[in-house]
């Protein structure tokens, strides 16, 4: 196992549970995976492939990953495919008579074509295990998908000596127990990796409107300079329009959404993935099928309807396990228009629930982190140091006067006032809609004028979260006070909240040294301080990979990962045995791209 890992993966030890997995499947046992985006959750299903006889079969929902999987793949010497639409008839033939020949250790297969194939090419040939990708996808409780999902416990019935692998990056217990029940897998063990992803910072910025969303979004990508990200936001149109800021300040983005032709999605994503545009600004449609390492941050325009939408979409970063950056807005408009989606939804009563996990979330006056993890069922003892509760711990002051405003307004106005016009009432706005209303003629009118109209916002959407008042999502988001809130109004209990701070991201100072851990047996060629980075040698394989991968035509990641490049412009290896001892370097890549490498390295040196 440990020989094959190496040659192929060019790593010299396992991660946490995966030989443990392996084995399982190895002993032909059925298994569902659960382990975080850039976890390792392939070379669960990859490796027993190679070490059994036969073919595995690889259910995957998009064709785009697939694709890029199947790449990953033969980059590594390894012999695989994809049946899919996105093939002529004859490609399709050719993979059908290989798999027939033994030639191909692992076909990739869309839910669809494996169902029409189960009588035909699947009884043909000798199948060594079954990969069910993203497996939420089958559990009527996880994210609504595709109805051939749900056809798949045909597998244990047509094949029932045949180990199935369901794996997931995202699956709360009751997803769990769907997925188990519906493929019907037999004495199935379930194995649960850690969910923490440290190397992800985690911020939140609350109640920042579209202006200063923006100067937020520009500052943030010029620290990032050079480094691609993700911008999701909750509507198609958003994503257009900021899209087209970004390309106005001369940052190159592409937008993504499934309102778009299927040639302008695969341009986006092809462009994304193969470094020609910066950003993709995208509703959730995008991303699933991107297997791409070196996403280095990840922005959430809106607030997500759940935390598995959430974890799913930030797990997109960082995939190479190197530092990467979340950023996530919300606002009361966001919680205003996800309740009423959940409202209107045939699940009302849990997507109230995972929406209110949410806001929780991003409301937190604790570490961030531990309530991520707390909800997928993993407790943390210590606080991760990497979010920004943890490293700017909130500061609370006696908010009562500024709750009792905004709660005599909403009384005076016979809680028939949206928050949009509450602001403009203690504002003092002298708006047609105030006027026609007469609530220009309420005690409280002008009360909070001394408050800017954000930091209302911000305000507004804590006493929410502290349940000062609810929205009535069916009597057009009117508020309506709570008990709560009546004991503030009449002066029983005091209201803390928290102080805003309203910091702007400070671009980070350029000619740093990197620091980039060094494992212990990597050997050491040059007399260099312990992980000291040559950047300019980083930048020049950078170039070098792009012009292999253009070459090959294929993503740049898949030559070598940035992850392997740093650490080869920190070792510096100069032969081709100290290059094939860098991780994430086998036995394939050390020759086909060693000897390039090492020159291009030298003539540095």
């Amino acid at each position: 196992m440990l020989q094959t890992l190496k040659n192929y993966f060019g790593y010299d030890s396992f991660r946490p549970l995966q030989e443990e997995i392996i084995q399982h499947v190895l002993a032909k046992k059925d298994a569902l995976v659960l382990m975080p985006t850039g976890g390792g959750k392939s070379i669960c299903y990859q490796l027993p492939a190679l070490l059994m006889e036969g073919t595995a079969i690889v259910i995957s929902p998009l064709i785009s990953l697939m694709k890029d999987q199947v790449e990953a793949l033969k980059a590594n010497g390894i012999p695989a495919g994809a049946l899919n639409s996105g093939n002529s008839d004859t490609e399709n033939m050719d993979i059908r008579r290989e798999c027939i020949l033994g030639k191909i250790k692992l076909l990739y297969i869309s839910p669809e074509k494996l169902i029409s194939e189960i009588h035909f090419l699947l009884k043909d040939i000798t199948i060594s295990l079954f990969a069910i990708d993203e497996a939420h996808c089958i559990s009527q409780w996880g994210h609504d998908f595709r109805p051939e999902y749900t056809q798949l416990n045909a597998l244990r019935q047509y094949f029932p000596n045949v180990p199935i692998i369901a794996l997931t990056a995202t699956a709360d217990k009751i997803t769990r127990e769907d997925i188990l029940k519906q493929l019907n897998l037999k004495s199935p063990r379930t194995f649960i990796s850690s969910f923490d992803r440290p190397n992800l910072s985690l911020t939140v910025k609350r109640g920042y409107q579209q202006a200063e969303k923006t100067r937020t979004i520009l500052d943030f990508i010029d620290s990032h300079k050079g480094q691609c990200g993700i911008i999701y936001c909750m509507s198609r149109s958003k994503a257009e329009s900021v899209a087209v800021i970004l390309q106005k300040h001369r940052i190159s983005a592409a937008v993504y959404h499934a309102g778009l032709s299927a040639m302008a999605r695969n341009k986006a994503q092809e462009d994304f993935i193969n470094d020609k545009v910066q950003v993709v600004c995208a509703t959730i449609a995008f991303g699933m099928g991107i297997d791409k390492s070196n996403v280095r941050w990840v922005i959430h325009y809106n607030l997500p309807k759940s935390i598995e939408n959430f974890y799913q979409e930030i797990g997109r970063a960082g995939r190479d396990g190197l530092p990467s950056d979340t950023l996530l807005f919300y606002s009361l408009g966001d919680i205003v228009l996800l309740s009423k989606f959940a409202q209107e939804s045939g699940q009302q009563a849990m997507n109230f629930d995972k929406l209110h996990r949410m806001q929780q979330y991003a409301e937190a006056d604790i570490c961030r982190r531990r309530i991520l993890l707390n909800y997928f069922g993993e407790n943390m003892e210590h606080n991760c140091g990497n979010c920004d509760v943890c490293k700017n711990p909130p500061e609370h002051f006696d908010g009562t006067i500024l709750v009792q405003k905004a709660l005599s307004a909403i009384a005076r106005a016979d809680e028939q006032i949206s928050t949009r016009l509450l602001v403009d009432v203690l504002r003092g706005n002298y708006t047609p809609e105030i006027i026609k209303k007469q609530f220009d003629k309420l005690k409280t009118f002008g009360a909070g004028r001394e408050v800017p109209a954000r930091d209302w916002q911000d305000f507004l959407l804590q006493m929410l979260q502290l349940g000062y008042f609810e929205i009535a999502y069916n009597e057009d988001n009117h508020l309506k006070i709570t008990e709560s809130g009546k004991k503030v109004l009449y002066g029983i209990e005091k209201a803390p909240l928290v102080v805003i701070k309203r910091e702007e991201f400070i671009p980070k100072p350029k000619g740093r040294k990197k620091k980039v851990e060094i494992p212990a047996s990597a050997p050491r060629l040059l007399p260099l301080r312990q992980g000291e980075e040559d950047e300019n040698l980083f930048e020049a394989l950078r170039i070098y990979r792009k012009q292999l991968a253009d070459e090959k035509k294929v993503p740049a990641y898949i030559i070598l990962s940035d992850k392997v490049l740093h650490l080869l412009s920190s070792i510096r290896p100069t032969t081709i045995e100290d290059f094939g001892n860098i991780s994430g370097i086998g036995a394939y890549k050390k020759e086909a791209y060693g000897e390039g490498f090492i020159k291009l390295i030298k003539k540095h040196l």
